[in-house]
């Protein structure tokens, strides 16, 4: 049986379709939709790259690679429905007049064009005049773009340039993944749709808010890139300040795109900036050493294959961010991000203020604070940690810590849990614009980490180090104990 909740046919081309992206992430995740019967019979898959393949042969690599990052067993039935959509065309993307081949292929009278560009992005600019060059596209053409766009606020304008001189921002689709995880999501049914927390998310009942984006691996082979990025730029601009103006933005007008993209800004808009002033007590910089990693012996980041040993570039960052408005006056958000760290782990933990008077010292001499556990990854998830009391007859009352948990997985037993990459590939073809960036949040977005970027490099102070299979340095540590608070491990 069709889902009810499909959409007008696609002619989805992936430009890039035999790189890495593609095959680990979007024909995994197609398969997938396909498999919940989320895509339109009519719709196609059309495999764009250098090579050159036949159809048969890019059907082949598909099934390879579902065999190899697909983590469930392939439907015979369901497969031979998603290879029937497949195709190849050999382009090479930088060649303006190869593009004309796509008027051959796109059915434009009965499907719409969407176009995604998984390549890096010096490739935009070619792919966009050749499309522009071909005349395939129309007003109801999409494309989508995947980060990193730009490696700062310049960059950022050039690329955002490009892309604008051959498709409006109505037809452009940002990515940032960490936006399809359902727990991100939950975010607006949690804050908007429950008064629990409607009525309790600001700076009268909460102390502060801890973002924790930890990963276990190491650069696993892309020294290069990362080398030029540093974990500043590829994860903190990104993922965390997204799902920091998710936590911290007012209730929207309405759930439409347009709404939500401007509550985002303001928060933006909103952020004390980190200048040469304040940048030491508001940031750390960190690099892994050499450590261990579940009892395994890992290099340090300048051990690594094709390293530069006199790099300083951070593996790890923390910072204290600042909201300058009425509801997150006085309340800190703490943010760390790295690499090589004790376990990976995405959550986001919100501290609400203790108690000012203490009934039960016979179990705390302070009361603990209730916190909202809201887990990202490697489990989704919610929970609440409150105090109950322990049960017996005891003379005294006592308490104890207990969490109430709200994991997905027991909850919604019956409800399948897509992946971000399902959902933001299903609105794409969907042509719905909310989960995805507008050009003004990145550029806000861009301005600020700039100004963290441009003081570090005044300072010109190394990383500091931390042995791989830790939480980052001391100096993190630090970091919030100066405030009096601890991070959540």
């Amino acid at each position: 049986m069709k889902n009810e909740k499909t959409f007008k046919p696609c002619d989805l081309v992936i430009y890039g379709a035999l790189g890495d992206l593609s095959k680990r992430k979007l024909l995994i995740s197609l398969y997938s939709l396909e498999n919940a019967n989320f895509i339109e019979t009519d719709t196609r898959i059309i495999g764009v790259d250098r090579h050159d393949l036949k159809d048969s042969e890019f059907v082949e690599l598909a099934y390879k690679s579902l065999q190899e990052f697909l983590n469930d067993d392939i439907d015979d039935a369901v497969w031979a429905r998603f290879s029937a959509r497949l195709s190849y065309l050999k382009i090479d993307l930088t060649q303006m007049d190869q593009y004309r081949q796509l008027n051959a292929v796109i059915d434009q009278k009965h499907r719409i064009m969407v176009n995604y560009f998984a390549v890096a992005p010096f490739l935009f600019k070619s792919i966009c005049q050749g499309l522009a060059k071909s005349g395939v596209l129309t007003e109801n053409s999409r494309m989508v773009m995947e980060k990193p766009i730009g490696h700062d606020l310049k960059s950022s304008k050039e690329i955002n340039d490009v892309v604008a001189s051959v498709f409006n921002e109505k037809q452009v689709y940002r990515i940032d993944h960490y936006l399809g995880k359902e727990t991100v999501l939950n975010l607006l049914a949690l804050r908007f749709a429950n008064s629990i927390f409607t009525t309790n998310w600001n700076h009268n009942t909460i102390d502060h808010i801890q973002i924790t984006a930890a990963e276990e691996v190491g650069i696993e082979g892309r020294f290069d890139y990362f080398d030029k990025t540093g974990q500043l730029r590829d994860m903190l601009q990104n993922h965390l300040l997204q799902i920091l103006t998710f936590i911290a933005m007012e209730p929207p007008v309405n759930l439409e795109a347009d709404s939500i993209h401007n509550e985002k800004i303001k928060v933006l808009k909103a952020l004390r900036p980190i200048t040469l002033a304040n940048v030491e007590e508001k940031t750390v910089r960190g690099q892994y050493s050499a450590g261990y990693i579940k009892g395994s012996a890992v290099p340090g980041y300048l051990e690594e294959d094709g390293a530069n040993t006199d790099s300083a570039t951070e593996s790890f960052v923390a910072l204290r961010v600042d909201i300058d408005n009425w509801r997150w006056a006085g309340v800190p958000f703490y943010l760390r991000t790295g690499k090589r760290l004790t376990a990976k782990r995405t959550e986001i933990v919100v501290y609400f203020k203790q108690l000012p008077h203490n009934i039960f010292k016979d179990s705390f001499r302070e009361l603990p604070p209730n916190k909202l556990i809201i887990h990202l990854q490697p489990n989704e998830g919610v929970e609440i940690e409150m105090l109950n009391k322990i049960p017996g007859i005891d003379e005294h009352i006592k308490l104890k810590k207990t969490k109430l948990d709200l994991s997905f997985s027991d909850t919604f037993k019956k409800s399948r849990i897509f992946g971000g990459y399902e959902k933001l590939v299903l609105e794409a073809m969907r042509g719905n614009p909310t989960l995805f960036l507008s050009r003004e949040e990145i550029e806000q977005a861009w301005t600020w980490i700039d100004s963290i970027q441009n003081a570090w490099h005044y300072y010109q102070d190394a990383p500091k180090p931390y042995p791989a299979g830790t939480w980052g340095p001391v100096a993190s540590v630090a970091l919030l104990a100066r405030d009096g608070r601890a991070w959540e491990e």
